[in-house]
């Protein structure tokens, strides 16, 4: 077995939607020990998105079964798109509550001021494809699928589809025959919550 890492780093210094604050990560040292004092948003670092955050009266994350966290992993390579448009998946069958993830390459400018800029979308289509296809999860190497008024993240979200954002990695799915994902998040009563995503290759 073996285990490939899909999920950045979460510390101080990485990039923040334009606007929000920094993550405060600040070492204590009391009483001889290590302390670590987090103060954070939601949506930093690779993070999972629940139905709360944009569908009126939607779930929070903690009230997701555990079962959507785990699943049959499938990766498109839609490298060199602006807009991820449905062809793609095109003859394409998967398991039902399969873990979909979509390999941009953006991930490069993770730590780039460029990374929030010009980043490849999901297109409606591609979203509604992914509901019929039955889906639990459709991650990517972006800071999100779409931009303001994000009817992607309403099509995904308004089916209980979860969203994880600022993946890394996925290259190394490529050539992948079979994997699957876990992908845990912190069990918080919010909107989205810090996420661990590995990949599990037999």
């Amino acid at each position: 077995m073996r285990l490939i890492d899909l999920t950045h780093t979460f510390e101080g210094e990485m990039p923040v939607y334009p606007g929000d604050p920094h993550p405060t990560l600040m070492l204590m040292e009391k009483e001889g020990c290590r302390d670590y004092w987090l103060e954070t948003s939601m949506h930093v670092g690779t993070h999972m998105d629940a139905p709360l955050h944009m569908i009126e009266g939607g779930k929070y994350l903690s009230e997701m079964p555990v079962e959507k966290f785990a699943g049959r992993g499938y990766v498109i390579d839609a490298r060199g798109r602006e807009i991820i448009s449905e062809e793609l998946l095109d003859g394409i069958t998967m398991e039902k509550n399969a873990i979909l993830l979509v390999l941009t390459g953006h991930s490069s400018r993770f730590k780039s001021p460029a990374y929030f800029e010009n980043f490849p979308m999901i297109s409606e289509g591609f979203a509604t494809r992914a509901v019929e296809l039955g889906v639990s999860i459709v991650g990517m190497d972006t800071s999100s699928p779409d931009a303001p008024p994000f009817p992607v993240h309403k099509i995904l979200l308004g089916n209980e589809i979860l969203i994880i954002e600022n993946l890394t990695n996925l290259e190394q799915l490529l050539n992948v025959e079979h994997f699957t994902i876990a992908a845990l998040p912190f069990k918080l009563h919010a909107d989205a919550a810090p996420v661990r995503v590995v990949a599990i290759v037999n």
